[in-house]
């Protein structure tokens, strides 16, 4: 039978087959499919082709440029979530303290400096007074936190720390000012650096106060006082937390003073880091 230009090719070769003589050998073959020339084995496959483009400076731009402003949209609905965006890569810093003023105010400045970085908190003891006075004192406080966390074996011997330490000092006559001493240590590099927060005024009268609250017997006088000014202050000042005083009297709260000192440390600290090799 005549077979129309637009019939089906599959339909054609069935009726042709179904005219031969018997015997006649009707085994259908098909062309043999070919690759796709847009996609050649020289260029590795389609896995080589979407490397290619991957790896091009122009198109990594995008993806980058993307995944930020994923982050930022994620960030911008739920702050909370910044640590667990940014928490990762090859920095591991311990601070020595679980307290969240001085924990996440170092994570935000390391993640802020490096990216991304895993900063956790370990509670320490700084072994001296309560209330350190003077610059020597608040350096010895942070560095015996480290020191202890060491020796009972909390964090390894190379472990980079972070520490802080707050402190008064008479910087003009009667006029005393409350300072945070931030160090850290890296051994594995060899880096050890000091940082310190603003200086914060506090009134002569409550640190007196504190000072006639500490005997003079008091074992540990030669590192600072018994008593400090922030529990003055939350006694004498109504709405006064001890831990966060600062904000009452600069608008300023300890957490913003601790990161900004945190940031410079790890600006520091990332220019004295060997360039990594990739």
């Amino acid at each position: 039978p005549f077979l129309g230009a637009l019939a089906d090719p599959i339909t054609q070769q069935a009726n042709l087959a179904s005219a031969l003589p018997p015997g006649t050998d009707s085994t259908i073959t098909f062309p043999e499919e070919h690759e796709d020339p847009r996609v050649s084995t020289a260029a590795g496959g389609l896995w080589g082709f979407i490397k290619g483009v991957a790896e091009n400076p122009m198109v990594k731009s995008v993806l980058d440029k993307t995944k930020h402003s994923v982050e930022t949209m994620i960030t911008t609905l739920d702050p909370g979530m910044v640590p667990y965006i940014k928490t990762g890569g090859e920095l591991d810093i311990v601070v020595t303290s679980n307290k969240e003023v001085k924990v996440a105010a170092i994570r935000d400045a390391f993640q802020e400096v490096f990216g991304m970085a895993v900063v956790t908190g370990e509670a320490a003891q700084s072994n001296i007074a309560p209330q350190p006075v003077g610059y020597a004192a608040g350096l010895k406080g942070a560095q015996e936190r480290i020191d202890s966390l060491r020796r009972t074996g909390v964090i390894h011997e190379k472990q980079p720390a972070v520490s802080a330490e707050s402190f008064i000092e008479e910087l003009l006559p009667d006029k005393w000012f409350d300072i945070g001493c931030l160090i850290i240590e890296d051994p594995i590099h060899g880096i050890h650096l000091e940082a310190f927060t603003q200086a914060t005024p506090v009134p002569l009268q409550y640190v007196q106060q504190a000072k006639s609250l500490t005997p003079e017997d008091y074992s540990l006088r030669w590192s600072g006082l018994l008593v400090t000014v922030g529990e003055v202050l939350e006694k004498n000042i109504q709405n006064v937390n001890r831990t966060d005083w600062h904000v009452v009297f600069t608008g300023m709260s300890r957490r913003q003073m601790i990161y900004s000192a945190a940031k410079a440390l790890a600006g520091m600290y990332k220019q004295q880091l060997p360039p990594r090799t990739v």
